[in-house]
């Protein structure tokens, strides 16, 4: 029996090792995702990025931010002078919480009165806003203990309070921060998947010569190729939707015509990254391999599962040249924070930016391709 299928199985093995480029892959892959896993994947918030609003200017005040600024857990970005410019970093995502230290902090903490200072938090990540407010309490907790043991005030037993609100999230609900990163996760890997065999589907089934000599320009051809998947991607994008809202009650607070403009651009770029694939792919297996060394790492890296200010400043670089980082910010802008294109403007042309690129390279190796 065995000796039957000796030469089967060494059979196999040749055929293995003559398709060099899929077997780098098939070992390639589980190494790179075991690196970004190990890497990347970190439990705990770090570096939140906080707003300060110092209304009471005193070397107390200044010490209590100092206090925040150089823990692990926060950085001290930027400083405001209201709420509304609080407001306005918190729905830009430039800062993920706030601390607003009121005029009589200083005065009260001197007369051994209780002195409350306010701590507001970004609810629409809910894991960082929760560990951040935990943070913040313990700093606020410790400094108390710290008054208390200094002043010797016995009667008063915690000098300063601190005052949480919860922004966009109050009951901090997990399904609130994933369900819009769910659409965008699967608006990119079924576009992506579908697109990288379109080309390679031609060349295995021998018909790109058809192709060649078809009347269609180059440009035409190539449109005729993308416009099946645009279509499919923009019923993708309202069932997903819908399904979210419908059955899983995700929200909707902003303007649902720019969610599907500025999801144009992202729809783009990865029918883009599609064709690129299927360009440089020499059959199936490889286009699907090489969708798959794409998809994981702007899964775990794009801010999908874990906040990209906690991970490794490399980790950061990468995402920060990732179309889905800012698909996601421009997701959980509009779906949950309701906010209009006055704070997403930047993601939207850097995500432009992407996209025309990868469209060029594509379409230049497509024409490539077809010559």
């Amino acid at each position: 029996m065995w000796q039957r299928m000796l030469s089967v199985i060494v059979k196999e093995f040749i055929q293995l090792r003559r398709d060099r480029r899929s077997m780098a892959m098939v070992f390639a892959l589980p190494i790179i995702q075991m690196c970004i896993l190990g890497y990347v994947v970190r439990t705990d918030i770090e570096n939140v990025p906080l707003v300060i609003w110092d209304a009471s200017n005193t070397p107390e005040s200044r010490e209590l931010i100092e206090i925040f600024d150089k823990t692990e857990f926060f950085n001290v970005n930027y400083y405001a002078f209201d709420y509304e410019e609080i407001a306005s970093r918190i729905e830009s995502g430039d800062a993920k919480g706030a601390l607003v230290i009121p005029p009589e902090y200083s005065r009260n903490i001197h007369r051994g009165e209780p002195a409350q200072v306010q701590f507001f938090t970004d609810g629409s990540e809910p894991g960082s806003g929760i560990q951040s407010l935990a943070n913040a309490n313990l700093i606020v907790a410790n400094k108390s203990t710290e008054l208390m043991s200094k002043e010797q005030l016995s009667e008063v037993q915690l000098p300063i309070s601190l005052q949480p609100r919860i922004w966009y999230n109050p009951a901090m609900q997990s399904s609130v921060f994933y369900l819009p990163g769910f659409v965008g996760i699967l608006m990119q890997n079924i576009t992506i998947i579908l697109t990288s065999l379109a080309i390679v589907r031609e060349r295995e089934r021998g018909t790109m010569e058809q192709l060649n000599i078809s009347p269609l320009r180059r440009g035409e051809l190539i449109a005729s190729k993308m416009i099946p998947y645009v279509i499919i991607g923009y019923t993708q994008l309202l069932l997903v939707v819908a399904t979210a809202i419908v059955v899983f009650g995700m929200p909707m607070r902003g303007n649902f015509l720019l969610l599907l403009v500025l999801s144009s651009l992202f729809l783009t770029f990865s029918l883009a990254i599609g064709l690129l694939i299927s360009t440089i792919s020499q059959n199936q297996f490889q286009a699907m391999q090489a969708s798959f060394m794409v998809l994981v790492p702007t899964i775990f890296l794009s801010g999908f599962i874990f906040p990209i200010e906690s991970m490794p400043k490399v980790a950061q670089w990468i995402a920060s040249v990732i179309p889905l980082t800012y698909y996601l910010r421009i997701l959980r802008g509009i779906v949950v924070k309701g906010v209009g294109i006055e704070h997403l403007w930047q993601e939207a042309v850097i995500l432009a930016g992407m996209t025309a690129v990868t469209l060029i390279l594509a379409t230049i190796k497509i024409r490539k391709s077809l010559d």
